[in-house]
């Protein structure tokens, strides 16, 4: 028996280049089907469904949905809520009021945890609802996935950046750090290694969160490239760490900034930058360092939109209405790679993505842990698309000298 009601649909977390994608998707795909009576879009994520502000998305033009698919950021605004489980208790009693049978949220692994106890809190009042995660993060750290939409756009950007600032401290030598987001894991800092062409190109240090950060080996690392090179480019984790776990970014400061759930402000500060470069300054005597901390540029740049994760984006909504309103299942949808490169689409169990967090594999970092392997370049590649930005070098010969000064 089909199961009939309303559709609704909302983004969670950080802004990506290409979560509109998947809201789009989800919409059409919806709209076709005649058991669903409207699509309703929930403003500003699960507090737009507690408080009842919804978008009819049932009467926005088709034209308009794939041009909002084209644009950056979340068209439906988006929300830091982590609901417990009083708050899930309140959003079902909204969804249960408005007939909705099917409830898409776009977003993180907070997001897949957020379906999962709205879905639970359905299933005990005897409600039946179809309750789908669409995946959502350019940190590219849910589990289970090979990638996740947003992350192709933001790794291109990463990698164009680096291509930028590798002609610049070239031409200008000396040492330049470029700050990436990245509280858990490397995925993101690692798209710096696309600007590598020349065998003397930067970033020439790439520090992860997944390995452990030492000040004194940093300062090594540095000394060497530089009295090789004369020059040094460096990427480096926001979320680096020390050997107890402790962010570098708090344990070189006694004053931190932290959000409203307790965690340390990092994407919106230039501290880690700043501390490292003041360090380089003072014990190895270069005068000559900057850094640049990329922040939110990285989410959601309509520059750097890879055309791979638009399309994948576009498909994880598609494939949520399919799943929910054909198959009448709920999960996580997942991306899973199947060659290259081409991937396929599979729905998980949503107890299995919920609050957990992908790091960078082993293979994909060298073993002093302050670069990265042909391995990741490998995998990487495909998901920034086509057109990436490429950088090229004068070849004519040297002039030869007459004076000899």
């Amino acid at each position: 028996m089909e199961l009939k009601g309303k559709v609704v649909i909302a983004q969670s977390g950080g802004p990506t280049a290409v979560i509109n994608q998947s809201l789009v998707g989800a919409v059409l795909e919806s709209r076709k089907f005649p058991q669903i009576t409207k699509v309703y879009g929930a403003l500003n994520g699960v507090e737009g469904i507690v408080n009842e502000n919804f978008m009819d998305l049932t009467q926005e033009t088709t034209n308009n949905l794939e041009q909002v698919g084209i644009t950056p950021s979340s068209a439906l605004l988006s929300t830091r809520v982590k609901p417990d489980e009083k708050y899930c208790k309140e959003i079902f009693k909204v969804l249960n009021a408005h007939d909705v049978r099917y409830f898409f949220y776009i977003g993180g692994n907070d997001s897949s945890d957020t379906v999962r106890i709205v879905n639970e809190n359905a299933d005990k009042a005897g409600y039946e609802l179809r309750a789908i995660h669409i995946p959502k993060t350019i940190d590219n750290d849910l589990v289970l996935n090979d990638h996740t939409p947003g992350y192709g756009s933001a790794a291109r950007y990463v990698a164009e950046t680096f291509m930028g600032l590798n002609l610049d401290n070239r031409a200008l030598p000396g040492v330049h750090i470029g700050v990436v987001m990245g509280r858990h894991s490397g995925f993101l800092t690692a798209a710096s290694s696309l600007a590598q062409k020349y065998p003397d190109d930067g970033p020439h240090l790439i520090y992860l969160p997944e390995r452990v950060f030492k000040v004194d080996e940093f300062l090594n690392d540095v000394k060497k490239t530089y009295d090789k090179l004369g020059r040094c480019l460096i990427a480096v984790s926001e979320g680096i760490k020390d050997q107890d776990g402790n962010l570098i970014a708090t344990s070189l400061t006694d004053s931190v900034e932290k959000d409203s759930h307790g965690n340390v402000l990092l994407s919106g500060s230039s501290a880690l930058g700043d501390m490292l470069s003041n360090l380089i300054k003072t014990k190895l005597n270069i005068s000559r360092v900057r850094a640049d901390t990329l922040g939110y540029p990285q989410r959601s740049s309509i520059a750097s939109i890879s055309d791979v994760d638009q399309r994948e984006a576009r498909e994880v909504g598609e494939k949520a209405a399919q799943f929910a309103i054909w198959n009448k299942i709920d999960g996580s949808i997942t991306i899973q790679r199947t060659g290259f490169y081409s991937v396929d689409y599979q729905l998980v169990d949503l107890k299995k993505i919920a609050a957990k967090t992908k790091i960078m594999p082993p293979e994909f970092i060298n073993n002093s842990g302050n670069g990265i392997t042909d391995e990741f370049k490998f995998y990487l590649r495909p998901l920034v698309g086509s057109g990436l930005g490429v950088v090229h070098r004068l070849r004519a010969p040297l002039v030869k000298k007459i004076l000899n000064r």
